[in-house]
């Protein structure tokens, strides 16, 4: 498949807005997957290739936070090799499925987590309290989010970071410093399992790789003064317009002529 440079050029814009408003709000692959469908990719080969911009992104946030001392990858053992797995096994199955399936179901998946990312709590608006044991929240969340990842992955780290806080009582800071290590790792091992199907593109990646780490650099300075108030309004409401758009795009016919019959009956 041939890219163009207004093409390439395009997708490296959406990929550092997707990246700045994911260190503000969380969410950027609800634009960078519908834009990488609508560049014309298969669907596997879209969560593929976020897969591998959205990994720079979370590499180098964990990179920082391990450096500052937030968090000590020994005590996340058990959390990173389950996640890891989860991940893994989620990358299989949504390979193996059909790419008619695939995108039939994407667009409805990403108006859910649109629609989540609305009416969600905010991670400091929870009571922090440990409710279970690092192990138990390993084989929980930690597989479990990782399954999703693997299979889908918008959201990600908005559901880690309210499983630690909600579930282990972490404080914000800490919550986020741990949440970037699983996000690297469900990116990581979901990206392994992409490449092994042979289903990267690479020259979308490398190009949406360098415009994320970009995007990511303003976000983080533009996080303490615009905030996740007006961005996460915006993220939902892009979201759900280039679902229906790609939902109209598969089924217009159909659309258009359960129309023209319902105006034929009323009329």
């Amino acid at each position: 498949m041939e890219f163009g440079f207004d093409l390439l050029a395009i997708l490296f814009g959406v990929a550092a807005l997707a990246a700045c408003i994911d260190a503000i709000a969380g969410g950027g692959g609800l634009i960078t997957i519908p834009a990488l469908l609508w560049a014309g990719v298969s669907p596997a080969q879209a969560l593929a290739t976020n897969k591998l911009q959205g990994s720079f992104g979370s590499f180098t946030a964990s990179l920082n936070f391990i450096r500052k001392g937030h968090v000590n990858p020994r005590d996340m053992v058990l959390a990173i090799v389950l996640t890891f797995a989860g991940s893994a096994l989620g990358t299989l199955l949504v390979q193996m499925l059909d790419p008619g399936i695939l995108m039939t179901i994407l667009p409805g998946l990403l108006i859910l987590i649109a629609l989540y990312f609305l009416f969600s709590p905010k991670v400091g608006d929870i009571d922090a309290h440990q409710l279970i044991s690092k192990a138990t929240f390993a084989f929980t969340a930690g597989f479990g989010i990782g399954f999703y990842d693997g299979f889908f992955g918008p959201g990600t780290g908005s559901f880690f970071s309210i499983a630690f806080v909600a579930l282990l009582g972490f404080n914000m800071t800490k919550a986020t410093a741990h949440t970037k290590v699983l996000n690297f790792t469900s990116n990581f091992a979901s990206l392994v399992m992409f490449i092994a199907g042979g289903e990267v593109v690479w020259v979308v990646g490398g190009v949406m790789a360098v415009g994320a780490l970009i995007g990511a650099q303003i976000g983080s300075h533009l996080v303490m003064k615009v905030g996740a108030r007006l961005v996460r309004p915006l993220l939902v409401v892009t979201s759900i317009a280039i679902s229906i758009k790609l939902i109209i795009d598969q089924y217009g016919t159909v659309i258009s002529q359960t129309w023209d019959h319902m105006r034929h009956w009323v009329g």
